[in-house]
């Protein structure tokens, strides 16, 4: 198997909006008795499917959808693989080191205030990876895509500031 010719840890990426197929729970479940297969970058939206995975494995569950950052921890996920951290990472990891701390509420209130960029950033209509490279101003993005236009850079950037003004 692919695992097998890797030689090194494998995280797989459930991403059935970039891939057009799920890895399905009971899937997921066989595919975690491979030795190499570590970890799962999860995109599903299957907040059921991905917590019957965490308890009955030993993978390491990352959110791979923002919104669900802070709710797949809370039930036992291992972190988050995050495009809005490319812009605001101090702000995402305060609010596991918030949890981590026992403060659910502040935990919540910060998630809350990383919702207005979160949007903006992923269900603009626009790729992660244009809304980020737009915020970052980091070049040209890769063809096909194309860049964020003058006001979707414009309504990041001012959502942004906000969360730095939080």
């Amino acid at each position: 198997s692919s695992a097998d010719a890797a030689g090194v840890p494998v995280m797989l990426y459930d991403i059935p909006g970039r891939t057009g197929t799920r890895i399905e729970p009971e899937t997921m479940l066989r595919l975690a008795e491979h030795p190499r297969i570590t970890a799962v970058k999860d995109c599903a939206y299957d907040f059921l499917g991905s917590t019957k995975v965490i308890s009955r494995t030993g993978l390491a569950y990352y959110s791979g959808c923002e919104e669900l950052n802070l709710p797949l921890y809370a039930v036992g996920g291992a972190g988050y693989v995050s495009t809005v951290a490319n812009v605001a990472p101090r702000q995402l990891r305060a609010v596991l080191d918030a949890y981590d701390a026992g403060d659910t509420t502040e935990a919540a209130r910060l998630n809350q205030l990383l919702l207005p960029l979160t949007e903006l950033m992923m269900a603009s209509g626009l790729p992660g990876t244009v809304t980020a490279k737009a915020l970052v101003e980091a070049g040209p993005v890769r063809e096909p895509l194309q860049p964020a236009g003058r006001e979707a850079t414009d309504g990041l950037r001012a959502a942004y500031e906000e969360l730095l003004r939080a």
